[in-house]
């Protein structure tokens, strides 16, 4: 008997172990390409083309890119829907539904004109589908269970097989029991770059998709039913403060990709730039009809891409700029202490309880400093420590990072920022100058007033 990592260790062409009541058997599974496996939560490298058109590969933060196999002229990819657990901070994890040891999925890559051959194999207790989100393909591959297709029956192999006709940003996901699947992780990005290299060629290409789960601290299977209450927002099923930086040369031009499964919108808001949006999934804006931003709103079911010239050295914000999404395990039932005088029954508590810290008196941020005990598998609502103290941040949010004098290849993190001489705001001890005080700043007020 042999694992699966085992068995792909044995030579290529064999896809699973021969006796496994999950498995498929060698004999009906030969001529498949290898499914490789991903165990780690963290960013990996980028995956440069070895043949056909050059391109400049795409960086999955907190993922990775599907390797192909060429056959006769078509790339082809295997795809594993299965059970995982994934790592969503280092000190949770949730028992997910995904591909390829990983929910979301590993980033598929092809070129503008490839032809590709897509293996899904079924490890789910259920039937499953992919759905090609924004292809243009036959409609017998469109991967709509019980339209395009018979689902894919527990323990069976499918294959999809199309051209790819346009370049863009693209998604997969289920199309079969959807709400569950979906609900459970189910879903991946899938980039085509241009046949041209040199079109909307960048120097640094970022990817990520946004998805939510409702797990209750202490548990790990998230709630398939729940509609909009939802409790961890993350960045490719990753929580901040794990999720990764997005790390950036000094001066390269960059793009940034989102796609967004969750049930609501995600406004994404990048610090210290503008930016350009390049590309929906509806293929890529052209040059006279872009717009200028600094916040791009990611609908339901779509994505955006936007670029940017990386001029400005530093670490900068990246984060959804809905509240509740840069929090973890969000509690909706948390009644509101501000302002309340909590001494009296802290003093009765504390003879029970010494340990006894009143919180939420003038704000939650010293949630963000204490190291409370949490029940199992869960994470603080908002936990991340900068240079400076506590960042007050989960959910939705990342750093980007950028440095002057990286390597082209190097997206390892650099650590903190350090602000240059006379660049970092500073506390003031004297006195304040005239035109700022609350005096004089009524009497401007009281002239203005009088003018109009």
């Amino acid at each position: 008997m042999m694992n699966r990592r085992q068995l792909l260790g044995a030579g290529a062409g064999v896809g699973a172990a021969m006796v496994s009541a999950n498995a498929w058997t060698k004999t009906t599974n030969m001529g498949l390409p290898e499914a490789p496996l991903m165990d780690s939560a963290a960013t990996q490298d980028p995956v440069y083309p070895t043949s056909g058109p050059d391109y400049q590969p795409v960086v999955t933060v907190n993922g990775w890119s599907l390797p192909h196999r060429m056959n006769n002229g078509v790339k082809e990819f295997h795809l594993i829907a299965e059970p995982v657990e994934r790592e969503m901070s280092e000190d949770m994890t949730g028992y997910l539904w995904g591909y390829n040891g990983q929910s979301p999925g590993p980033t598929l890559e092809a070129v503008e004109g490839d032809r590709v051959r897509i293996f899904v194999t079924n490890k789910l207790p259920e039937h499953t589908s992919i759905h090609w989100h924004g292809f243009i393909l036959p409609s017998g591959m469109d991967g709509v269970g019980g339209l395009s297709h018979p689902g894919i029956p527990p323990g069976k192999t499918f294959v999809y097989e199309f051209d790819m006709t346009k370049s863009g940003t693209f998604m997969y996901h289920p199309h079969a029991d959807e709400m569950v699947q979906m609900a459970m992780g189910m879903m991946g990005m899938f980039i085509v770059h241009p046949k041209d290299p040199e079109f909307m060629r960048v120097d640094r290409d970022f990817v990520f998709m946004l998805n939510a789960y409702d797990i209750d601290p202490g548990s790990y299977v998230p709630k398939i039913m729940t509609m909009t209450d939802f409790n961890l927002w993350c960045w490719n099923s990753r929580l901040f403060p794990d999720i990764d930086p997005i790390v950036i040369s000094k001066n390269d031009h960059a793009r940034i990709r989102v796609g967004n499964l969750t049930m609501t919108n995600h406004p994404i808001h990048m610090h210290g730039y503008d930016f350009e949006v390049s590309c929906t999934d509806g293929g890529w804006v052209r040059p006279e009809a872009r717009w200028p931003e600094v916040t791009i709103d990611i609908p339901v079911g779509g994505m955006r891409a936007f670029d940017f010239h990386a001029i400005h050295e530093g670490d900068w914000a990246i984060h959804c700029h809905k509240s509740h999404h840069t929090m973890n395990a969000m509690g909706h039932d948390v009644p509101t202490f501000i302002g309340v005088d909590k001494s009296g029954i802290t003093r009765k508590i504390r003879k029970l309880q010494p340990e006894y810290m009143p919180m939420g008196t003038a704000g939650m941020a010293d949630m963000g400093e204490m190291q409370m005990e949490l029940p199992d598998n869960t994470v603080p609502m908002m936990a991340g420590w900068g240079p400076h103290g506590p960042l007050e941040m989960g959910g939705m949010f990342s750093v980007v990072k950028v440095r002057e004098g990286l390597d082209s290849d190097d997206y390892s993190d650099p650590g903190w920022y350090e602000n240059p001489p006379g660049t970092e705001a500073y506390e003031w001890t004297g006195e304040l100058p005239d035109f700022t005080r609350s005096s004089n700043a009524k009497t401007q007020i009281t002239k203005k007033q009088k003018s109009s």
